[in-house]
């Protein structure tokens, strides 16, 4: 099977480490910003950022419906901190105006960890990956505070909810792509490549 083409949404956040992990995860990643080029990928990674940014340059630049339209097509979609809040269905503590994508049935709390001062590092276990925990970098980072019926919980920080996926969408609180460690971005790899067949 043809390696899979895989966006990373290029309007802020840490693109660039996105586009490392999933090279060395075996996919061709490359940035989006506009609706056509949106419309050439098998995958999307959301990275993390600042959210409610995020959901006010997907307005400006004409990405909020052709992403909720991809999404709801079964578009296989990775957030990541802030990203995990644009595949959420509901946020607590967001602005009055501030958009999500939708596609997980979860509510997400922002900066549910604290601020920027406490940040952290975590092992946390990933359900679904294999060879020990992954080192989790938590920045400002949201937890999720409940999830629908249809939503797999795939890990908990400390008695909160991290990591989620339900279908084709995944979502973490963490940053795993500033680790080193590209099991994550293998596992949606892997979502993708199904999604594909």
């Amino acid at each position: 099977m043809s390696t899979p083409l895989i966006g990373v949404l290029a309007l802020q956040g840490d693109v660039r480490e996105h586009l490392v992990a999933l090279a060395a995860a075996d996919a061709q990643a490359r940035p989006i910003r506009r609706p056509e080029e949106l419309a050439e990928v098998d995958g999307l990674v959301i990275p993390g950022g600042e959210s409610t940014t995020m959901s006010k340059l997907a307005v400006i630049f004409g990405m909020l419906e052709p992403l909720r339209e991809r999404v709801r097509a079964g578009l296989p979609v990775y957030g990541t901190c802030a990203g995990m809040i644009m595949v959420a269905d509901k946020i607590l503590d967001g602005r009055e105006d501030q958009e999500t994508l939708g596609g997980i049935d979860m509510i997400v709390r922002r900066n549910a960890f604290g601020r920027q001062n406490e940040s952290f590092e975590a092992a946390i276990d990933v359900a679904g990956i294999e060879g020990g925990p992954v080192e989790g970098v938590f920045i400002r980072a949201p937890w999720v505070e409940s999830v629908g019926a249809a939503a797999e919980v795939l890990a908990t920080y400390d008695g909160h909810t991290v990591a989620v996926r339900q279908g084709n969408v995944l979502a973490t609180s963490f940053h795993p792509e500033l680790t080193g460690d590209h099991r994550v971005h293998a596992l949606f790899v892997d979502m993708v490549r199904a999604a594909r067949r």
